[in-house]
């Protein structure tokens, strides 16, 4: 039962129906005997920085930001955000003194499970495929983890403009941009790639049964990394499957970067399988 005595923490984003998030850290804190409650905030874009005001004064201890508000929160004045400009994007808040700090857990979420795959990094070809706000988190994760990463989109142009505004951040990063029907001829050319889907293709719902790679086999010693987690199975991975090269779906992501927002709220370490648990499909 909520009280007056009990924390609050949330999700600010517009829509946010669909979220698994509420399931997670409310598995988490029950776990640990918290008196915490983590509640849907849908926030309409126009309404950010009335809510963003009205955190502290309603004693939330913090919040996670979703699409559409990771990267309109960067320049509201109430916001202090150590590293997360380089990104472009803030998917954490934590409220304290009546002060928003922003953080992004998104890239080392993405990291932390790329290491529980035996993924290493250092001097690896990386393809990254899209280059919308997700990609930025993960172009900036491998790339400060060592790797050589190309991003691909559609829109060539886009991928060219990611590149230059994270290499201007991180000039000893090796970037480099092209166009999604190259994939296939760029990853035929490299030894063990990581490819990395960033794109909505393959999600339950308008993108079911699509797959950002073009019309070729991957390559068997790939390690294919989808963002997407629902369904389990996308058709990237399949693809992966159908090629014998390892591959994984974004939910070890999506429970790594939750539970490292949960450390940043109270330094009690979440038990990951237990939030896992709660949003499994």
């Amino acid at each position: 039962m909520i009280t007056a005595k009990t924390q609050l923490t949330g999700l600010l984003g517009w829509p946010i129906s669909h979220s698994v998030s509420p399931a997670m850290h409310n598995a988490a804190a029950a776990a640990l005997g918290l008196d915490w409650a983590y509640v849907p905030l849908p926030v309409r874009p126009e309404a950010l920085t009335l809510a963003l005001g009205g955190l502290a004064a309603l004693g939330l201890r913090g919040v996670n930001v979703t699409v559409p508000h990771k990267a309109a929160v960067l320049p509201l004045p109430r916001c202090r955000l150590p590293g997360s400009p380089v990104i472009g994007a803030v998917n954490t808040i934590v409220v304290g003194d009546g002060r928003l700090t922003g953080f992004n857990t998104d890239w080392s979420g993405f990291l932390a499970d790329l290491e529980a795959h035996g993924v290493a990094l250092g001097g690896r070809d990386c393809l990254v495929l899209g280059a919308g706000g997700s990609a930025r988190a993960v172009v900036y994760a491998l790339a400060t983890a060592g790797g050589r990463v190309t991003v691909l989109a559609r829109r060539p142009e886009q991928a060219a403009q990611l590149v230059q505004e994270l290499g201007e951040a991180l000039p000893e990063a090796s970037l480099t941009a092209g166009a999604l029907p190259a994939a296939a001829e760029i990853a035929g050319g490299v030894y063990h790639p990581v490819i990395v889907n960033t794109t909505p293709l393959g999600m339950a719902g308008a993108n079911a049964g699509l797959s950002p790679w073009p019309a070729a086999p991957l390559p068997a010693d790939a390690f294919v990394y989808d963002l997407v987690y629902n369904p389990p199975l996308t058709p990237l991975l399949q693809q992966a499957q159908a090629a014998g090269a390892r591959a994984a779906n974004g939910l070890g992501m999506l429970v790594n970067q939750a539970a490292e927002a949960f450390e940043l709220w109270d330094p009690t370490a979440p038990d990951r399988e237990v939030m896992r648990r709660a949003v499994e499909l």
